[in-house]
């Protein structure tokens, strides 16, 4: 019996995952596009964030299509919090495609293919549909199941709107959706005439007193108007990429689940694509362009940025936006250097968004923000010391630390971070600067080691010398 005393049962309904960028809700902007000091997991940036809701403005009224955006700035400066807050202020309406540069690199894709379908992907399609529906408050229900327990059920369903009341003779699979449904008297109800799918709206207000016990869920809702069929009209949001996996397998739709896609022809594309321009013409449709957000956009080579520059021209092309870290670069696949690693032609093509350092205060309100995120009480005076190794360090060291340091102060039963938990953690893990600064301290000690590094490191900052003495220039003039 001591055994079974012991044993624990969870009852687990949603697992949630703590991510980089799970504490960003959206842009952090005001009604009038002007950014907030922090709002919606933001902080600081606020330039990049103001040019950024100017962008997700035009995309929500899908004026624009076809153009790029470059989100450029050093390492740790929020290129793809950015990103992620565009996502969240675009909704769920809007497409929002997010990959990494190297993803392209596949032995069963080529490079092109796996940037067609990002782009597809990203490109959304309203199909409007007029469906027949029997919308009213259900007055009465009868279903009479066979005595032997076999056979088909019979049932009867009166219906009725503030206008009309109607008694409707019930079909055997419609008898089964109103028994998965438990629909009873005094719910408001839609039945689908084409499909026979039967939803419910919520329980009429006439009922409310009827039960002295209703659940959190019960919705309460007015008794529908007018006639009980109605016209009304559905829409359908699918993107590009789907009705191409559609139409290019034998399965169908089925292919949309197993995820072994494959290839697609172009003569498929053009055959949709021609089909959705007779779509728009009609009234049908209407297409949504959405955002695709290609980060490290520099392991692209110049045969993805020509494929990029000519897929941008067409008429359904999102709205591209790509981020790099990387200064004065060879551009993949040839000698030739390029700000950024991506060439000029389509460099001058780009809206160029530029993200800066944060500031110290700016730095200690991200921590704040993930400590809240990761659930970990910590003492002001942790926060302001994680700030300091945050500013000496880097932004991302300090961040990983919060839930080490949480760590550290449960095993010694205190209730918050304190200082000596951030000095403990700060002991036990190396940052990027120190642990470069003992391998420099004792590289004849390992297995490897290259005189040559110095020599680079060397020219590395010769280089960057000349680019800021060239930007000086160039700003003097």
């Amino acid at each position: 019996m001591a055994d079974t005393d012991k044993i624990e049962i969870r009852d687990v309904t949603r697992i949630e995952r703590i991510g980089a960028h799970s504490h960003i809700r959206g842009l952090g902007l005001d009604d009038v596009l002007e950014a907030r000091t922090v709002s919606q997991g933001m902080v600081g940036q606020k330039e990049a964030r103001r040019a950024a809701g100017i962008v997700v403005q035009m995309v929500r009224e899908g004026k624009i299509a076809g153009r790029c955006i470059l989100l450029a700035g050093e390492p740790s400066t929020g290129k793809t919090a950015i990103a992620v807050g565009m996502a969240q202020a675009l909704g769920n309406e809007t497409p929002f495609t997010s990959m990494s540069g190297s993803e392209i690199y596949s032995l069963e894709m080529n490079k092109t293919e796996a940037l067609s379908q990002a782009l597809r992907k990203s490109i959304g399609l309203r199909i409007k549909e007029e469906t027949e529906i029997i919308e009213g408050e259900v007055v009465e229900i009868q279903i009479d199941r066979p005595a032997t327990g076999t056979g088909q059920k019979v049932g009867k369903v009166t219906m009725k709107t503030t206008d009309m009341e109607t008694n409707y003779d019930l079909g055997n699979k419609i008898i089964e959706c109103f028994i998965k449904e438990k629909i009873q008297a005094g719910d408001i109800i839609t039945i689908d005439k084409a499909s026979g799918k039967v939803s419910k709206l919520g329980r009429s207000f006439t009922r409310a007193r009827d039960y002295d016990a209703t659940g959190t869920q019960t919705r309460f809702v007015q008794c529908p108007e007018g006639e009980l069929q109605k016209r009304k009209e559905v829409v359908h949001t699918v993107s590009l990429h789907e009705i191409d996996v559609i139409n290019s397998r034998t399965h169908g739709f089925l292919a949309l689940f197993s995820g072994d896609t494959g290839e697609i022809k172009q003569e498929v594309r053009d055959q949709i694509n021609s089909k959705v321009i007779e779509w728009r013409e009609e009234g049908k449709a209407e297409i949504n362009p959405g955002v695709l957000f290609i980060d490290e956009c520099h392991m692209l080579d110049i045969e993805c940025f020509s494929f990029l520059n000519r897929a941008l021209e067409s008429d359904m092309a999102p709205v591209v936006v790509m981020a790099t870290n990387r200064g004065i670069t060879k551009i993949r696949g040839t000698h030739y250097r390029s700000p950024h690693g991506i060439p000029i032609d389509l460099l001058d093509r780009m809206i160029i968004i530029r993200t800066v350092p944060y500031t110290e205060k700016e730095i200690k309100e991200i921590l704040k923000i993930r400590c809240e995120e990761e659930d970990c009480q910590i003492h002001s005076d942790a926060l302001m010391v994680l700030g300091r190794i945050a500013t000496e360090t880097s932004l991302r060291y300090a961040i990983q630390s919060i839930t080490t340091a949480s760590l550290v102060s449960k095993r010694r039963k205190a209730a918050e971070i304190m200082v000596e938990d951030i000095r403990k953690v700060y002991s036990l893990f190396l940052d990027e600067k120190r642990s470069s600064k003992i391998l420099k301290e004792y590289q004849d000690e390992y297995l490897f080691y290259d005189d040559s590094l110095p020599k680079v490191e060397a020219e590395n900052q010769q280089q960057q010398q000349q680019q800021q003495a060239q930007a000086m220039e160039v700003e003097g003039n």
